[in-house]
């Protein structure tokens, strides 16, 4: 038996909705948004209830917030290993005239210290979580199949990280050689990384995954966040970006503008926009390094 409230108080928490009885199509329809993290607590976690962001939003935001470090930091720091290679690689390929070079991320070319390296490790993590935060946020407007999704995401992440690393001023695209070597790197690289991360948060955010299983929920990201703990601020960030993205997809005249045909295709189009212009950045500047 419940309690009613008295006169002038309101129900702080809604006992049950239509939408939450076992069986209804709505709760099965509604489903899978409760495990993936990409809704960001979107339609279906939303309700004509104000307390509905704080009882089911948040846990919601927080399995987010999980899915994008447990998948961003790891992949990430693999990322940072690899591009340490790659500089070793084209160290390696390169004149004896560019040992002691500073590269354009302010390494020394050919000296080799812990502190350079784990400083290298700590910008992979925080990469990590910012492509798997970006991976989240776009992952339901992609379309087709889950292989085209992945490659699509790939090929922008080229164009659009890319054109960010290859330039025609600076060390690593002027002394380094082969210079074809060091832009087929630079590109792969953001490549590889935005094939792969979808295939990563979706293991991760799995129902089934062993990364929920029990403690290591949350013991796995809190060791991924101290191992990195410099790069703390990049977590506090996506926790607030998350937080505001839940508060505005719970609100329902934001809700009904969101589930438009109109509004998909402009983020669609932005996106593709985002990444043309990095792909013509990117083919400008190779063209002025050859």
């Amino acid at each position: 038996m419940t309690s009613q409230p008295g006169p002038g108080i309101a129900r702080s928490v809604p006992l049950a909705t239509k939408a939450d009885t076992p069986g209804n199509p709505a709760a099965a329809a509604s489903g899978n948004s409760a495990a993936d993290p990409t809704d960001f607590g979107g339609d279906a976690a939303c309700s004509d209830h104000e307390t509905t962001f704080a009882v089911g939003a948040v846990p919601r935001g927080a399995e987010t917030i999980r899915v994008i470090v447990v998948a961003g930091i790891p992949f990430g720091v693999v990322v940072g290993v690899v591009s340490r290679l790659s500089m070793l690689l084209l160290r390696v390929t390169s004149p004896p005239r560019v040992i002691g070079m500073r590269s354009d991320d302010d390494f020394v070319i050919g000296r080799f210290t812990v502190s350079g390296t784990y400083n290298l490790l700590i910008i992979g993590a925080g990469v990590g979580m910012i492509g798997a935060g970006v991976y989240v946020l776009v992952a339901s407007r992609l379309l087709g199949p889950a292989w085209f999704r992945h490659l699509t995401v790939g090929l922008a992440s080229a164009a659009v990280v890319g054109s960010m690393l290859v330039h025609a001023s600076g060390v690593d695209f002027t002394q380094l050689e082969p210079k074809w070597l060091a832009i087929t790197l630079f590109v792969a690289l953001p490549a590889l990384f935005g094939t792969l991360i979808g295939p990563t948060v979706a293991a991760v955010q799995r129902p089934d995954s062993w990364t929920k299983r029990g403690r290591r929920q949350w013991v796995i990201p809190a060791i991924a966040i101290l191992l990195v703990l410099p790069a703390i601020l990049i977590v506090i960030v996506v926790g607030v970006v998350v937080t505001v993205l839940i508060a505005a997809r719970t609100n329902p005249a934001l809700r009904n503008v969101r589930s438009t045909w109109t509004f998909g295709v402009l983020i669609r189009v932005g996106w593709l926009t985002i990444a043309v212009a990095g792909l013509a950045a990117l083919v400008t500047d190779i063209g002025q390094l050859t």
